[in-house]
């Protein structure tokens, strides 16, 4: 092999490293939603074991609300390194009443994700602003002298 196959063999090996580290990532997050089993889900019939039975346990249940169950389900992606971006979102809330039979059944996707992009590296706050050496040393003078009693409300001076 000559320097000029091994340089071309080199400049091939390291265009397909480069490349493949570029390929889309796609994850899946959460439950996987079936969709004959949540259509099988209806309100007026079904109880909590029967959901539990066909859907299985919830994501999670709601915090302020035993009644309320949540099956979340994701699918992201991404190239490379960057940060990943949601596809497809979906969460069904299952409601029950206090005898436990489904009330409600809803599921919603995308519409509902907020999205927060932080604005610097610091957090704005309400006040004044004051910088390091008037907060080390703004109190000096604020506060009686150091021995003196402010007095007291049985004994007033």
């Amino acid at each position: 092999m000559t320097l000029r196959h091994g340089r071309k063999l080199a400049l091939a090996i390291a265009t397909i490293s480069v490349l493949g580290g570029c390929a889309r990532i796609k994850d899946r997050q959460g439950y996987i939603l079936d969709d004959a089993l949540v259509a099988s889900v209806q309100p007026g019939v079904d109880n909590r074991d029967s959901v539990t039975g066909s859907l299985g346990r919830p994501s999670f249940v709601g915090q302020f609300d035993q009644r309320d169950w949540y099956y979340v389900s994701r699918e992201t992606r991404n190239l490379g390194f960057n940060n990943p971006t949601p596809v497809s979102q979906t969460v069904l809330h299952v409601r029950f009443d206090e005898a436990g039979n489904v009330v409600a059944v809803e599921r919603t996707g995308l519409e509902r994700v907020a999205s927060i992009n932080p604005t610097d590296d610091k957090t704005p706050t309400l006040g004044r602003k004051r910088g390091f050496f008037q907060e080390l040393f703004g109190n000096i003078g604020a506060v009686g002298a150091a021995g003196q009693s402010t007095g007291t409300a049985d004994n007033p001076q």
